[in-house]
């Protein structure tokens, strides 16, 4: 039985997600999970069974979304979309085999490198792009969509920051298409995930139904918020706000399994100044590029706020 006050964190951890993912598009598995872990002390596969089942309604809902304003390529969305449920489903099942003590740094290490990847990322600001109309190949989407699914399941999170990121950065699609496609493959992904846990731990999964819940409200609460808050905030700004906070949290677990005990309020101190740093760097980089980009005629600029990336 969960504790009232336990419940009230989960929800926060939820209504915290809901929050970034609404800012970025992204983020809602690697900040929630990296919140149930620090605060409510949930185990490695708890806390990503918890988020996937939760999960499930929200990404069903982003893909109806998606094809209704026809932001999905059906031939990427199921190409990246099967093997990311493969590998999800392989992530699930060996997160649920792995004993606490060896999940923990597994699951930290994997948050921790999504933490410093949203962090460079960010900081590089606003970037021009030219689309290609050259498709990727199937097995290219394909490696992409398993190693993303298997992230995504072990690390709690982690799809869309793996799987758009790299999408994006080819530029052979618009970013809605690319976006919506990553969103609609996601529900596969997480079914496959939450599949994975309900047979390896169902016990557990039934025990944690009060914290998918609280998650759930939490994110229901933070919706129209979030709405509000990213015609306010800078999305480059958040991410790297974001991605600081999990590389802050998850490094020194890291750094502990690999028998480093001292000098870790100082390597916190370190990841919050250069966090900080690539912030503003993001921030100034993305005003600049925007500025150079109104002055050529022709060029395609992904703009920063509308990068709703997941």
């Amino acid at each position: 039985m969960y504790k009232l006050e336990t419940l009230l964190l989960i929800a926060v951890a939820g209504l915290a997600a809901q929050l970034v993912d609404g800012g970025l598009g992204m983020g809602f598995g690697v900040t929630s999970t990296t919140i149930l872990i620090a605060l409510a002390s949930l185990s490695p596969a708890a806390a990503s069974a918890v988020v996937h089942t939760a999960e499930l309604g929200t990404t069903l809902a982003s893909g109806v979304a998606h094809t209704r304003f026809g932001n999905v390529d059906w031939r990427t969305a199921f190409a990246i979309g099967v093997p990311g449920a493969v590998g999800a489903f392989l992530g699930s099942t060996l997160l649920v085999r792995l004993s606490t003590e060896a999940a923990r740094p597994v699951m930290s290490l994997i948050l921790a490198v999504i933490g410093l990847n949203l962090m460079l990322r960010f900081a590089r600001g606003l970037t021009q792009r030219k689309l290609s109309a050259k498709p990727h190949s199937r097995g290219f989407l394909a490696g992409l969509g398993l190693f993303g699914g298997f992230v995504d399941a072990t690390g709690g999170g982690g799809w869309g920051p793996v799987t758009t990121s790299t999408l994006m950065s080819a530029g052979r699609a618009e970013p809605r298409r690319i976006v919506g496609t990553v969103n609609t493959a996601e529900f596969l992904v997480t079914l496959a995930a939450t599949l994975g846990f309900a047979i390896g731990m169902w016990q557990d999964l039934v025990a944690n139904l009060a914290a998918v819940l609280a998650l759930l409200a939490g994110g229901v609460i933070a919706a129209p918020i979030a709405a509000w808050v990213v015609t306010r905030m800078n999305p480059i700004a958040l991410g790297g706000v974001v991605g600081t906070l999990i590389l802050f949290l998850n490094l020194p677990v890291v750094l502990k399994f690999l028998g480093v005990t001292e000098g870790l309020m100082f390597v916190r101190i370190a990841v919050l100044v250069l966090g900080a740093a690539l912030s503003v760097r993001g921030v100034l980089k993305a005003r600049e590029n925007s500025r150079s980009a109104g002055e050529r005629e022709g060029a395609t600029v992904v703009d920063p706020e509308p990068a709703r990336l997941r």
